[in-house]
């Protein structure tokens, strides 16, 4: 694949991931699976993991200034995940690639049933550390709701382990368990997933370059020009998901998870 190909290709994902607020990892890594059948799944995280940065600090600032991003809790969250981040990124290497692939599928699919069964399967409201948050964004909507955060911190440490071992970046896990679990709006957990996952992948990306992922043929190449494309596409992503209703995000996540669950678990 050329490198201007790969760009569009990271513009496409940039865009769809800030839309849905996952950085555009999960979308990512299944391709990249299906393009470059040859490369380790060390090679594989550590691409998709280097573009879920670049992509997450472009949407970070896109959403910034839109003030849809819980501060105070994304520092939380970040500070937990950088632990478990490190920690999957380290362990990549420990599976085959077959088994790689089918842990990824089933993820996604679990995932797509989870944001499709709506709000019957709410966990019961965290009676620890909750915080009182009132958000006003720039469109001058009120945002009002409690964050459990040390049921957020804890979700946070998990989901940088399972993200990072993915190469997924984490907020295809995290945007979920924001609206399902913890109680986000959705626009406000996909602002603050993006937020978290600057420092989540950011983490699993350094731990990648120090053990040497990075060493495969044409990998930063590649990673280059992906991650030009994902820096761009992000800011057309966060613009048009001003537009879009919370269900629809959801919905959006929970189609493109199924779609790929689908192919990975049939490409076994």
């Amino acid at each position: 694949m050329t490198y201007a190909l790969l760009g569009l290709l990271g513009a496409a994902v940039g865009a769809f991931g800030t839309i849905v607020g996952a950085g555009g990892g999960f979308v990512l890594t299944p391709i990249l699976l299906l393009l470059y059948p040859r490369d380790s799944p060390q090679t594989i995280t550590a691409i998709s993991l280097a573009v879920v940065f670049f992509n997450a600090g472009s949407g970070s600032v896109a959403y910034l200034r839109q003030r849809r991003v819980d501060v105070p809790s994304g520092l939380v969250f970040a500070a937990a995940t950088v632990p478990g981040a490190i920690g999957g990124a380290l362990l990549t290497g420990s599976v085959s690639r077959s088994v790689f692939d089918a842990i990824m599928g089933v993820v996604l699919a679990g995932l797509a049933v989870w944001l499709l069964a709506g709000e019957r399967w709410r966990p019961r409201p965290g009676r620890l550390l909750v915080r009182r948050r009132l958000i006003r964004d720039r469109e001058g909507l009120l945002h009002e709701y409690d964050v459990p955060l040390l049921r957020g911190a804890l979700a946070s440490l998990a989901v940088g382990f399972v993200s990072s071992f993915l190469g997924i970046g984490g907020g295809v896990i995290h945007v979920p368990l924001l609206v399902r679990a913890l109680g986000f709006p959705t626009h406000l957990a996909t602002a603050t997933s993006h937020f978290v996952l600057v420092w989540m992948s950011g983490a699993g990306t350094l731990t990648h370059a120090l053990a040497g992922d990075f060493r495969a043929h044409g990998a930063l190449a590649r990673t280059a020009a992906l991650a030009v494309g994902a820096v761009l596409g992000a800011q057309a992503g966060a613009r048009v998901s001003m537009r879009l209703r919370g269900r629809q995000i959801e919905r959006l996540l929970a189609v493109a998870l199924a779609a790929l669950a689908a192919r990975l678990l049939l490409s076994i």
